[in-house]
């Protein structure tokens, strides 16, 4: 019997499933959101999660653990460095999956699978963006040249090239039988 055995199978070998999430959770620990089926969503889901609580941990052990699971140095870096500190007050409930409906080519449940304090950190972003922009509209602008004439192109005239700089013209291959093959 399969009592509480919670495995999400999406039909693949034990190996390729846990290369399938591992990638996962790195592109979204790298891009901060993923775009994917709903099945592959919610089997992220808790792999995501027990890497944020070992962030959160942040000892030489988790990390390790977290480089054995993901294996991938920059992933677990960015783990431990900005998303483990972002969720340092939360206690669990990390990650959200929003449904995006069905995708037309085969009709599969496609969702977003995101940080939850990712929202917080571009907002915390967007006062310094204003501040830049505001520098740049007070800095005065660089000296334009002044605008130069155009002239009116000269009228096309044909040119007579020597015949040795003609261009030659291609040869037609012909891909059918060879019965069919049109007269030179």
């Amino acid at each position: 019997m399969r009592h509480q055995k919670k495995v999400i199978k999406l039909g693949r070998t034990a190996e390729h499933r846990k290369a399938l999430l591992a990638n996962q959770v790195c592109s979204l620990i790298e891009h901060e959101r993923i775009k994917t089926t709903l099945a592959k969503a919610k089997a992220v889901r808790p792999l995501a999660e027990k890497m944020v609580t070992l962030g959160k941990n942040g000892s030489l052990h988790a990390r390790r653990t977290a480089l054995a699971t993901l294996r991938q140095k920059n992933a677990v870096k960015k783990l431990f460095d900005n998303i483990a500190l972002r969720s340092a007050n939360r206690n669990g409930g990390y990650t959200r999956i929003v449904r995006l409906g069905q995708r037309k080519s085969d009709s599969a449940l496609v969702a977003f699978i995101e940080w939850v304090d990712a929202a917080q950190a571009t907002e915390e972003k967007a006062p310094k963006e204003k501040k830049l922009k505001q520098q740049k509209e007070v800095a005065p602008a660089p000296q334009e040249a002044a605008p130069v004439a155009k002239e009116s192109p000269p009228a096309a005239k044909e040119v007579a090239m020597p015949e040795t700089e003609q261009p030659k013209p291609k040869k037609r291959r012909w891909f059918g039988k060879k019965s069919d093959q049109p007269a030179k």
